[in-house]
C-alpha cells in the first residue's frame, strides 16, 4: 500500500501538490448556510410567521372576517403615507397633512421635494419598516427597541394627521396594544405581535402593488403617477419592479433575524427581565397563568369587536 502524506499527495510526476483549502468563497458560503440555519427557538418563530402569512391571506378575502385585519391595514397605510412625508421632508418638501380614510387608503399632501424619491418612498418604505419589524420579531429585545421607536413614528404621524380622526383611533388603539402585549410573560406576546406587524407590511405591500399596478390599472397610483413624470416605462413596469424589491425586503427581514438573533426562548426572556422591565414586577412581566390568558383573551377580543 503506497503510503500518503496527511501534508498532501503525490500527482501523476511524483511530486507533491499542497492539501485542499476551501477558497473565500467556499468558507463564505459555508458560513452563510451556518448562520441561517436556524435553532429550535428561531424555527418556532418561523412557524408562526407562516401562520401568520396563511392567516393573513385567508381573512384578506373573506366578507366581514376581514375586518379583523382593518386596524392593522390601516397601520400598514399609516406607513406606506409615513414613508411618503420622511422622503419629501429629506428632500426639503413641505408636509400638509397626512389623512387616513374608512376606505383603507390614505393621501400625503406635500409641496415640493423630489416626486421621483418621494413617490416610491411610499411602497419602498412600508416594505423596509415590515423587513426592520420582522427582523426584529427574533428577539424579545429588538421588539422592545422597535415599538419605541413605533412610538416616535405615532408622535410625528399624530403631528401631520392631528385632523383625521381615524389617526388618532388607530394610534390609541394600537399603543394600548403595544403596552398590553408588553407586559405578558416578559413581552414574548410584544414579540409576537411585532412580528404579526412586519408580516402585514410586507404583504399588504405585496398584495397592493398587485392589484394597483399589475391585476389593475388604477390612474391614481403611485406607480401612475411615477410612469407619468418619468415617461419610460408604463406603470405596469414600476410596479412589478417595486413588487420585487417588496420580495428582497421580506426574504432579507428573515435572513437578518436569521442572523442576528440566535439566543433561544431562555435567553431571551433572562435578557428582557433585565432590559426595559415592567414596573413594579419582580420578574419583569406578568406570567402567562390561565387566569392571565383568560383576561387577555378577553380584553384582545374586546379590542377587536371595537374595530368591527
Amino acid at each position: 500500500m503506497p503510503h500518503v502524506d496527511v501534508a498532501g499527495a503525490l500527482n501523476d510526476y511524483g511530486s507533491a501538490t499542497a492539501p485542499f483549502q476551501p477558497g473565500p468563497i467556499q468558507l463564505f458560503i459555508r458560513d452563510f448556510q451556518t448562520q441561517v440555519t436556524p435553532n429550535e427557538t428561531q424555527r418556532d418563530t418561523l412557524i408562526v410567521a407562516g401562520v401568520y402569512i396563511l392567516i393573513i391571506g385567508i381573512l384578506w378575502h373573506i366578507p366581514y372576517l376581514n375586518k379583523i385585519l382593518y386596524p392593522f391595514k390601516l397601520l400598514t397605510v399609516g406607513f406606506h403615507e409615513m414613508s411618503h412625508a420622511f422622503v419629501g421632508v429629506l428632500t426639503c418638501a413641505h408636509i400638509h397633512s397626512i389623512e387616513l380614510d374608512p376606505d383603507e387608503g390614505g393621501a400625503t399632501s406635500m409641496s415640493g421635494g423630489i416626486p421621483w424619491l418621494t413617490l416610491p418612498a411610499g411602497y419602498l418604505g412600508s416594505s423596509f419598516i415590515g423587513a426592520v419589524f420582522i427582523a426584529c420579531g427574533f428577539n424579545t429585545d429588538a421588539s422592545k427597541v422597535v415599538s419605541i421607536i413605533l412610538a416616535v413614528f405615532f408622535l410625528f404621524t399624530l403631528w401631520w394627521a392631528r385632523k383625521n380622526w381615524l389617526s388618532w383611533l388607530l394610534i390609541i388603539g394600537m399603543s394600548g396594544l403595544i403596552v398590553l402585549f408588553w407586559f405578558i410573560d416578559g413581552a414574548i406576546a410584544l414579540r409576537y405581535l411585532v412580528l404579526f406587524i412586519g408580516v402585514m407590511s410586507c404583504m399588504y405591500v405585496i398584495w397592493d402593488v398587485i392589484d394597483d399596478t399589475l391585476a389593475r390599472k388604477v390612474n391614481t397610483s403611485d406607480a401612475s403617477e411615477f410612469a407619468r413624470i418619468c415617461g419610460c416605462c408604463p406603470s405596469q413596469v414600476w410596479g412589478f419592479l417595486w413588487l420585487i424589491i417588496a420580495c428582497v425586503f421580506f426574504a432579507a427581514g428573515i435572513i437578518v433575524g436569521l442572523v442576528l438573533f440566535k439566543q433561544n426562548a431562555a435567553q431571551q426572556k433572562a435578557d428582557s427581565d433585565h432590559f426595559l422591565p415592567v414596573p413594579g414586577s419582580s420578574s419583569g412581566a406578568l406570567s402567562l397563568a390561565p387566569s392571565s390568558l383568560f383576561s387577555f383573551a378577553i380584553f384582545a377580543l374586546s379590542a377587536v369587536l371595537s374595530w368591527l
